[in-house]
């Protein structure tokens, strides 16, 4: 008889990847996948570490779930849960020490060797912990697992850890060191993506364009592996996300260019506009090289879409430095932006500081950032009427007979086409403007 699994996913792109691999390695040992928490026998919070009380908030929910799971035991039904991620790597023992229903803990780097760590509790009857760092071996395992597709689209992680430690930032911590996984890995991944129906690749990394992996005549750089997956037969649109801009090298830039695959999108953080705030950040940039690197890549490709992260209320920024960061952006143009208030995490340098911003005067100016940002987006897909975009359709909309797709610039968009399939790339002429999205008509010419 089948079991069912509830895996919960907190924050990043590369917690979602991690959560479908999760799936992957529980499907052998009978687990499939629900929604329904009342009917899951096995619960995976998959955690994300980036805010401050992240931890907390992932206790809160344990709490319910013990309260579940002691429910569930005096009716004679067994529940088991695991906290997987950067909070149970972060973490550690401390979870079950705080909350003894907790049955497993595991980081991002050990996931793989879930069947092991769950015949270890069986044998033993005792709460499993295991945050070692083995992020090559990870990589290697789970080559040997078949992947669940649900999607024309689908992420690829190519490059995890960190080497850079921006002050405020716990993903040195949680996630290790930079590691590239070998290029032939990838690209047999990206085939077998192919196979089971995937058209479009996200390739995943904390800090992808750092991307260095082994190939046949020493390490690759990101653009030499985008130049190889757009070969492989099936592949029609690449995408990478997350990048630093001390790693937007000249052959990336190029490929933006000369790939027709590579997307016209491209999300290059630059968290401040301010000179002293990022130093202060251990960005490694000024707000002047940021500026360059953008002039740099439009010029390469005119109609490439920006995005970038941003922190507001940093420990020490004034009032002026706030104004540097609506200067950026403003003369940048973003077509989408990610924008937070200053989070203190946990053993972080930035959280030690004793000039922290009071938390109204973050709130007031990270509305006005946002209100600059939606200002910027609503401006940029408004250019977008009246043009042919073309659009990967990846799943049905609420109407009936509607698809939902993507832009090259990530928009979502809207159409209504019985002749159509999710699958389909197809020249959508766009016609309107929605809050979230675009609004199209396919004439009838035109399909990948």
């Amino acid at each position: 008889m089948m079991k069912k699994v509830l895996i919960k996913t907190y924050g990043c792109q590369m917690n979602a990847y991690d959560s479908s691999r999760i799936q992957d390695v529980l499907a052998p040992l009978g687990y499939e996948p629900t929604e329904n928490v009342d009917a899951a026998d096995f619960v995976v919070l998959n955690t994300c570490h980036i805010r401050e009380k992240a931890s907390e908030k992932v206790y809160s929910e344990l709490g319910r779930l013990r309260d579940m799971k002691l429910q569930r035991a005096a009716n004679g039904r067994a529940m088991m849960i695991a906290v997987a991620g950067c909070v149970g790597q972060a973490e550690g023992a401390e979870i079950t020490r705080r909350n003894p229903a907790v049955d497993l803990v595991f980081g991002p780097q050990t996931y793989h060797r879930l069947p092991e760590l769950l015949k270890q509790r069986g044998d033993t009857g005792a709460a499993v912990v295991e945050t070692e760092f083995e992020v090559a071996n990870k990589f290697v395992a789970l080559q040997s697992q078949p992947t669940a597709i649900q999607s024309v689209a689908a992420f690829l992680t190519i490059q995890e850890g960190c080497d850079k430690f921006c002050t405020f930032c716990v993903v040195p911590y949680t996630r290790g060191a930079e590691y590239s996984r070998p290029l032939q890995q990838i690209i047999e991944e990206a085939q077998k993506l192919a196979a089971k129906g995937v058209r479009e690749v996200t390739l995943l990394g904390q800090n992808v364009n750092a991307y260095r992996g082994a190939g046949d005549n020493g390490p690759e750089s990101l653009a030499r592996l985008v130049t190889h997956l757009s070969q492989v037969r099936g592949i029609e649109r690449i995408r990478y996300v997350t990048s630093h801009p001390r790693d937007m090298s000249d052959d990336l830039i190029a490929a933006h260019a000369q790939n027709e695959k590579l997307m016209p999108y491209l999300h290059l953080p630059a968290q401040s506009g301010n000179d002293g705030v990022l130093k202060a950040m251990n960005r490694g940039h000024t707000a002047s090289h940021y500026r360059k690197l953008i002039e740099r890549v439009r010029k390469a490709k005119p109609d490439m879409a920006i995005s970038g992260d941003f922190i507001v209320g940093f420990p020490g920024e004034t009032a002026a430095a706030f104004a540097d960061t609506l200067q950026i952006v403003r003369d940048v143009g973003y077509a989408a932006a990610y924008s937070f208030k200053y989070s203190p995490r946990p053993g972080t340098p930035a959280a030690e500081r004793e000039d922290q911003v009071p938390e109204a005067v973050k709130n007031e100016r990270l509305s006005r950032l946002q209100a600059l940002i939606l200002q910027q987006t609503a401006t940029f897909n408004q250019a977008c009427v009246g043009r042919n975009l073309a659009v990967l359709l990846e799943k049905p909309g609420r109407q009936e007979g509607q698809l939902i797709g993507r832009s090259p610039y990530l928009q979502s968009v809207h159409i209504s086409s019985p002749e159509l399939k999710i699958g389909d790339i197809v020249p959508i002429s766009i016609k309107s403007v929605g809050s979230n999205s675009l609004s199209g008509q396919y004439d009838g010419v035109g399909r990948v």
